[in-house]
Formats: structure tokens, sequence, C-alpha cells
């Protein structure tokens, strides 16, 4: 008699153990599926700034060459190529990367995350929002 206590105890304890742990994420609008893991990078934009001061300085180490219709050209064609030289600085320095998760939501939905820092988040990770928040199952 004891001992079938036991053994019911037991298989009631596992059935328990296996419903919470079911429960935990069951088809519900806040579990899913990473499906997708990209990284985004934004070309920053320019102001202008960065071409201009590029163009000074360009300009003024061209002129630094030849002499006569030689240091014009030399002049125009620093100018022209500080200008493009300092417009990418400037777009480089102002991008900017992003990491984007994807989920496909048990309950049918998709729902996009965006990260400012690398995610250790995989594709077939088992995912639970929380507060907005992803939290590996």
């Amino acid at each position: 008699m004891k001992r079938n206590i036991g053994y019911s105890l037991a298989a009631a304890a596992a059935s328990l153990a296996a419903s919470i742990a079911f429960a935990q994420c069951s088809p519900a609008p806040d579990c899913g599926t990473v499906v997708d893991v990209q990284t985004v990078k934004q070309e920053g934009q320019s102001s202008g700034g960065g071409a201009v001061l590029g163009g000074i300085v360009g300009g003024v180490i061209g002129h630094q060459v030849g002499s006569g219709r030689g240091n014009t050209v030399a002049t125009v064609a620093g100018a022209a190529g500080g200008a493009y030289a300092g417009n990418q600085i400037e777009k480089n320095k102002n991008s900017s990367v992003t990491y984007v998760v994807k989920l496909k939501m048990d309950n049918g939905g998709n729902r996009t995350f965006n990260f400012a820092q690398p995610t250790s988040f995989q594709v077939g990770d088992k995912i639970k929002v929380v507060d907005k928040k992803l939290t590996k199952q």
C-alpha cells in the first residue's frame, strides 16, 4: 500500500513537473522561435562639413605642388579630391550598425527586435518575450 502511494506521488510529481515545463512556453503570444539574425549597416549622413574641410585641406596641399598652370591644376585637383575624401570620412563616422533578430511567434505572428550590440541569439533558439526583452528558453 505504501509502495503504491509512493509510486502515485512520484507519477503525480513527474506529471506536474512536465506540465509546468510545457506551460513555460506553450503556444502563447509571448513565445516563439528565432528565424533570422541579421547585421544591418546604415550609411551615415553627411552635413557637408567634411567636404568643406577636406576641400580646403586638399586645396592647400595641392597648391604646394608645381608652378604656373600645373600649380593651378594641382590646387583644383587637391580641393576636389579632399572634398570627396572629407565627405566619405564624415559618412563613415556617422554610420551605425544594428543587429536585427526576427521571431516567428507560436501564435503565428512575427516580431522583430533591434539591438545596438551583437547578440547571442541564433536561428532556432526558443524565445520568450518578457517586458519587451528576449529571453532564451
